[in-house]
């Protein structure tokens, strides 16, 4: 009888240590491939279960000076090890990006939100990623370090498909910027249960002049609903805007959820967004 490779969850792992970020950037351009990793709550997940390909991994948890909330002119700047549960304590947040704050608290329980970092949920590039329709509705931008170079990019053109993205091997996400934040801001995340879950839909709007909604787990990517967006700034009814919303969204059936309920959601969240907002 022919014989198959079995994948176990216990395989040769290297842990690379840096001790300063430049040290990071030099290892990740030196020492290739390496996949970084800060709070774990994704990778352990895989590695656990033995569906991770990678093998070589770069510890990001020590460097502390990619920590932190900074306010900046009207905007944030957020570090990419910046945890979930700093998130949700920080003043500055709660008063410039309550939504961001909202999401956070979203984010499984105490534990996830003490580990889980910022960058991480950017990386991971999940559709189902709570913060990642902020980022979008926020119009924040990527900063991305190299060992010799920095470059932005806006979360809006950071991913390039299903879990892809502009990110080079040789590069970090080292920090999140958010501009100043016009209008009302709106969160909400619809999972099977109140916490500790996946999100079946997860929409984050602004309510201003031009409304922007972004939704999340309905198509390989979140999703910016610009046609959306421009036929309720031209005084469209609720109606013709859940029509087009969904005909902008691409969801699937999966183990969480079927096609039809997220395209039913994603119309009923812009509604109550739309009223919650008045």
């Amino acid at each position: 009888m022919a014989e198959e490779a079995v994948r176990t969850a216990v395989s040769p792992l290297v842990l690379r240590q840096p001790r300063s970020l430049r040290d990071a950037l030099r290892m990740l351009r030196e020492d290739a491939p390496l996949t970084p990793l800060a709070g774990c709550t994704d990778v352990y997940v895989g590695l656990n279960a033995g569906t991770l390909d990678d093998q070589r991994f770069l510890d990001l948890w020590g460097l502390d000076e990619l920590r932190g909330i900074e306010v900046g002119g009207d905007g944030l700047r957020i570090g990419a090890l910046t945890t979930y549960s700093d998130i949700i304590r920080s003043p500055h947040v709660r008063r410039r990006l309550p939504m961001l704050a909202s999401a956070a608290r979203e984010v499984g329980a105490v534990q996830i939100q003490n580990r889980g970092t910022l960058g991480g949920n950017i990386a991971n590039a999940s559709p189902a990623g709570d913060t990642l329709p902020v980022l979008a509705a926020a119009e924040a931008v990527v900063e991305l370090r190299s060992i010799d170079w920095t470059r932005t990019v806006p979360f809006v053109e950071f991913y390039t498909g299903y879990r892809t993205s502009v990110r080079r091997p040789d590069e970090l996400i080292t920090a999140v910027e958010f501009p100043r934040v016009q209008g009302l801001q709106w969160f909400r995340k619809v999972g099977t249960r109140a916490a500790q879950c996946i999100s079946k839909v997860v929409m984050a709007g602004v309510r201003a002049g031009r409304p922007r909604i972004a939704i999340g787990s309905v198509a390989p990517t979140v999703v910016r609903a610009r046609r959306t967006e421009e036929a309720l700034a031209a005084g469209a009814s609720l109606s013709e805007a859940r029509r087009i919303l969904q005909s902008e969204i691409t969801p699937i059936d999966d183990i969480r959820s079927t096609a039809t309920y997220r395209r039913e959601v994603a119309a009923r969240l812009l509604e109550q967004f739309w009223t919650d907002t008045k």
